[in-house]
């Protein structure tokens, strides 16, 4: 039976071209997002490239569906090789330090702490006991690197690379891999991409307006995420590359 990678967060970004880059290599795919018909587009687009994909339409900010979520993943495909958590969509902003309150935590914890840990909890056994597997997941620039005024997601993505980290020693001489792919760069083709060229567009002096990242193709993501898979030689990759964990990450 074929290998299964579960992309969570799927999205004409990133999500889709992990997708394309693991289905290349034999992978079936899961698609989990919101939005049916976005979901049903891409697993049109991937069909028409031989990849056996299907959709999953899941609110990825109530960590109370992923036990139902994952078991039809399981009851579609059979089983999950390789999970790629990474809702980074449009519609996630920064708040600066300074606002920041419980309320905004709580809902960012929900998308980018709470359900990845629950996810990763739910197939962690499957593949340990199977002795092969991964967990993914892609954070941003701030949950390395705090900058005034992006706040908000940076603490939270914090916590969920230092999951990553602990995870990844844990599961030593296991079998199963655990890694974070962090980005300091805009996506193109994503709804991200869309948010950035908006705050490009704000006056020069404007609080908020944040640095300036360069863009990548979301294949070349893909291919760091499929290097560190197949190599498994470190917890943390960081784009650009030159960028060290210490110095830099994703936003």
């Amino acid at each position: 039976m074929s290998k299964v990678i579960a992309v969570f967060g799927a999205g004409t970004g990133l999500g889709v071209s992990v997708a394309r880059r693991f289905g290349r290599e034999g992978f079936r795919v899961a698609l989990v997002a919101r939005r049916k018909e976005r979901l049903d587009a891409l697993v049109a687009q991937l069909a028409d490239e031989g990849i056996d994909a299907a959709a999953f339409v899941a609110d990825l900010s109530d960590p109370a569906q992923v036990p139902a979520l994952v078991e039809a993943i399981r009851d579609r495909f059979g089983r999950i090789d390789v999970v790629e958590y990474g809702p980074l969509g449009g519609d996630q902003t920064f708040t600066p330090a300074v606002d920041l309150d419980a309320a905004t935590l709580e809902r960012l914890s929900r998308l980018f702490l709470l359900t990845p840990v629950e996810v990763f909890h739910a197939v962690l056994p499957e593949m340990r006991e199977r002795g092969d597997g991964a967990v993914l997941m892609t954070t941003g620039y701030s949950a390395v690197q705090p900058m005034p005024h992006l706040s908000g997601l940076g603490p939270v993505m914090s916590g969920a690379r230092n999951y990553l980290y602990s995870l990844n020693a844990e599961l030593a001489g296991t079998g199963v891999y655990a890694g974070t792919l962090t980005i300091a760069a805009v996506i193109t083709g994503s709804e991200g991409a869309e948010t950035s060229m908006a705050r490009a567009d704000a006056p020069a002096d404007a609080e908020d307006a944040g640095p300036e990242f360069p863009t990548v193709h979301p294949d070349q993501l893909a291919e760091h995420y499929w290097d560190m898979y197949t190599r498994r030689d470190r917890v943390e990759q960081a784009h650009p590359v030159e960028l060290t964990p210490q110095a830099s990450a994703a936003a």
